[in-house]
């Protein structure tokens, strides 16, 4: 097999560190306003940023969301300095896909991270598309025994693969196979966009096939659209679609009426721990972020530490100053929005 796929993934990373107008800073919570209480009634010491996620306790609702994996060195640093600090901070973890090991069977050891983090929910990540391309549930289990995960990201990324030269576009009838996917195997599935939004509808067909976990991964962030234009340089149509898709916090708010049935992650645009207490207002109940990490993931685990920390203390800041002592209290509070176009 060729390790096309392999290299690819160091070439995503070269491109984000080389333009950073693939952050496209949308910046959409900015719009999102909080009543501050100048009496909130409680002890900033008293404030409870805990959670559950997959059967276990997260230290504050963060999920360090998907970037990479495969055989290269700056790889493999990334995913353990990543794991080790999600191990030390109590917060979750997603891999990048993990395609790459199917092809690259020299990637296995980025993605065998279990003895680096071996209390937190780890997510293994494939690509729903490769359904159709002859991954079948057999394959996905091994993706999930290599990591020894507590779920399966089945990402959901059109745009992506439609803009990329050596895309994969055959979305057909993929519901039904996540379905039978989902019967089959022995740990959750969460269906997941990466940057371009998960749709009402698109919840609604995720439901009928089983799922109860959906990252809406809305517009506002990275843009894969972007980072495929800098790989081919020949077609301006990743450019063209750059800014395509739904803002997360409107993917939120479509996603509320299925709160009673589907657990809602928020990623896309998340830079901070005020973005994160305003998705769990608006509906999430764990929020996802990449970007601020990936630089400090290629230093050391000190460093990822040292960011999650100071998100961790923006998130129980927010809630001391909207007088919340518990996080279940902020879920879906439309009661904390300021602003009548949020209500």
């Amino acid at each position: 097999m060729s390790d096309l796929t392999n290299d690819r993934k160091l070439e995503h990373i070269v491109a984000i560190e080389r333009d950073s107008a693939t952050d496209r800073s949308g910046r959409y919570f900015d719009d999102v306003h909080l009543v501050h209480r100048a009496l909130p009634e409680i002890a900033l010491t008293d404030v409870d940023t805990s959670c559950e996620f997959l059967g276990k306790t997260l230290s504050f609702p963060m999920l360090i969301s998907s970037m990479t994996g495969g055989d290269h060195a700056i790889i493999k640093t990334i995913n353990h300095n990543l794991a080790q600090a999600a191990q030390q901070t109590r917060v979750a973890m997603a891999v990048g896909s993990q395609r790459v090991m199917f092809t690259a069977p020299e990637s296995h050891a980025s993605f065998d991270l279990r003895k680096f983090a071996p209390d937190a929910p780890l997510i293994s990540n494939i690509g729903a598309v490769q359904l159709n391309c002859g991954l079948s549930a057999p394959d996905l289990q091994q993706a999930i025994d290599i990591l020894q995960a507590d779920g399966l990201y089945l990402h959901l990324n059109p745009l992506q693969e439609a803009v990329q030269p050596e895309g994969d576009t055959d979305f057909s009838n993929l519901v039904e196979k996540i379905a039978e996917l989902q019967r089959s195997l022995d740990v959750p599935v969460l269906l997941k966009e990466v940057g371009a939004g998960l749709s009402a509808r698109d919840i609604e067909l995720g439901l009928s096939a089983g799922v109860q976990y959906f990252d809406v991964a809305g517009r506002g962030g990275t843009s894969w659209s972007r980072i495929e234009y800098l790989r081919s340089r020949n077609n301006d149509i990743g450019l063209r679609f750059q800014d395509w898709g739904i803002p997360t916090p409107i993917a939120l708010r479509q996603a509320q009426p299925y709160l009673d049935r589907a657990h809602i992650i928020a990623s896309g645009g998340l830079r901070d721990g005020l973005d994160m207490v305003k998705s769990v207002i608006l509906g999430a109940f764990l929020c996802g972020i990449a970007a601020p990490l990936l630089k400090p993931a290629m230093e050391s685990v000190d460093a990822v530490v040292a960011v999650i920390e100071k998100i961790q203390q923006e998130f129980k800041t927010a809630m001391f100053l909207l007088g919340v002592g518990r996080v279940a209290d902020l879920h879906n509070n439309d009661t904390l929005l300021l602003n009548e176009t949020w209500n």
